[in-house]
């Protein structure tokens, strides 16, 4: 991501908030621990927090939750984030950004899952339902959400640099034989509604149990496999029999789904600046994903 940055600290958030919302000039404002990369995410007083995008090509995505999350809310079995109000572009900072009411729960990632494949079960139903939306209108794939929804062919350059950077530290040829299966498995279906980025820190868990799916950023009206890629970035063996079970796609859409996890994974690993405790997770992810394809295809 080469777009610059802008410092965004606690100070920027409290002078935005008080020029903008006086209502909320007293309430105080507070960095929250687990901030995100695309969003920097501060609280504001005990009901709400403050989500200002950290560069250009996240800031499209504001105004589109702005318009549909309080649309779609209604129709799903689980909370989604509500929008209160959106800030204006002022200071040093050059984009709109947004109030949201706070959502109880700890990340997938930090909580205490009871059952694995009830979760699974629970996530599934969630995205059976949000599918079920009426999608007209609704935001096709763009550079709004890094083209989920869309083909993977967009990603093919990439894709393969990253197994050609790879060779020798990964099975090439096999996840060469997945990449190519994934592009292979055309979609043919209508335009559904999809999250695009359904991964464990963005799904809450409240007493053991799945409680509240969060930042739609990417979400958008097209091909679905994107939200498939949790199976092999999340769940596993029975947990992931449960999901598959449960979500109800047709072989070819879960191999593009598999593609998304492949891809994702492959350019985190081959990245020059990737963290080596995420590389190792990243290639847990190719593994899974080689492994699945071995199982099904």
């Amino acid at each position: 991501m080469d777009d610059p940055q802008p410092a965004i600290d606690t100070d920027l958030v409290r002078r935005l908030v008080d020029a903008q919302f006086p209502q909320w000039r007293d309430l105080p404002v507070s960095p929250i621990a687990s901030g995100g990369w695309d969003n920097r995410t501060f609280h504001l007083g005990e009901d709400m927090t403050v989500r200002l995008p950290s560069a250009a090509s996240y800031s499209l995505q504001v105004e589109k939750e702005h318009r549909w999350l309080p649309k779609l809310a209604p129709l799903l079995p689980l909370p989604i984030p509500t929008p209160l109000a959106m800030g204006e572009p002022a200071e040093t900072y050059p984009w709109h950004w947004s109030v949201y009411r706070w959502i109880e729960g700890d990340t997938a990632k930090d909580g205490h899952i009871a059952d694995l494949g009830a979760f699974a079960v629970a996530l599934a139903d969630f995205l059976v339902a949000l599918r079920g939306i009426d999608p007209a209108g609704g935001p096709g794939p763009g550079p709004h959400n890094f083209h989920r929804g869309g083909p993977l062919s967009v990603y093919d350059g990439e894709a393969r640099q990253a197994i050609a950077a790879l060779e020798g530290r990964i099975d090439a040829h096999a996840a060469t034989a997945v990449w190519d299966a994934a592009l292979a498995a055309t979609w043919h279906g209508s335009p559904v509604w999809f999250h695009g980025d359904v991964a464990s820190g963005n799904l809450l868990v409240e007493d053991g149990s799945l409680s509240a799916v969060i930042d739609f950023g990417t979400s958008g009206v097209g091909d679905p496999s994107c939200d498939l890629a949790i199976a092999w970035t999340f769940f596993e063996g029975e947990s992931r029999e449960a999901f598959r079970a449960r979500i109800a796609v047709d072989d070819a859409t879960w191999a593009r789904g598999r593609g998304w996890a492949l891809w994702k994974a492959l350019i985190t690993v081959a990245g020059h600046d990737a963290n080596q405790a995420e590389a190792v997770r990243q290639r847990q992810v190719i593994d899974e994903v080689l492994g699945d394809h071995r199982t099904w295809a």
